[in-house]
């Protein structure tokens, strides 16, 4: 199979993903998110199988390079005038009560809660890791949750 150029697919579609980076991550983060829809197609370019939906493909890499700054913008660090005595936001109150009742769940339950949730990795992942299928992974986290509310509406 060959490939055009990347400099073909380039100006063949530039608009394109810039409209929809720009759609997805935001006038801010558009341009990023289009800087980096193209440095990771470059990356996978040469490793590519088949040429016969590239724009599909360019597409993908855009939509999940936007869901990829989303994430990013939510773990900047938000400005402040002055600095607490003590850095902890006021939605993080009940942290400690929180992970004291984390704590309770079953040894499974509670790995698949710190997996997803503390280190932010997807159902595959956490499923691979665990040694589950991802939609087991899914029910293992959605009753840990379940239990949690639980626990926590008796409070």
């Amino acid at each position: 199979m060959v490939l055009p150029p990347f400099q073909s697919l380039i100006d063949a579609h530039a608009g394109e993903v810039s409209r929809l980076c720009h759609a997805l991550a935001g006038p801010n983060d558009g341009a990023d998110c289009a800087q980096a829809t193209w440095l990771a197609a470059l990356r996978a370019y040469p490793t590519l199988k088949s040429a016969t939906n590239l724009r599909g493909w360019l597409l993908t890499i855009a939509a999940r390079a936007a869901i990829d700054q989303h994430r990013a913008r939510n773990r900047r660090a938000i400005p402040v005038e002055t600095v607490p005595e003590r850095a902890v936001a006021e939605h993080h109150q009940h942290g400690d009560e929180i992970w004291a009742v984390v704590r309770t769940l079953p040894e499974r339950q509670r790995h698949a809660i710190g997996l997803r949730y503390v280190l932010d990795l997807p159902h595959a992942e956490v499923a691979r890791s665990l040694g589950v299928s991802p939609a087991m992974s899914r029910r293992i986290v959605s009753d840990a949750l379940a239990t949690l509310r639980n626990q926590w509406s008796q409070k």
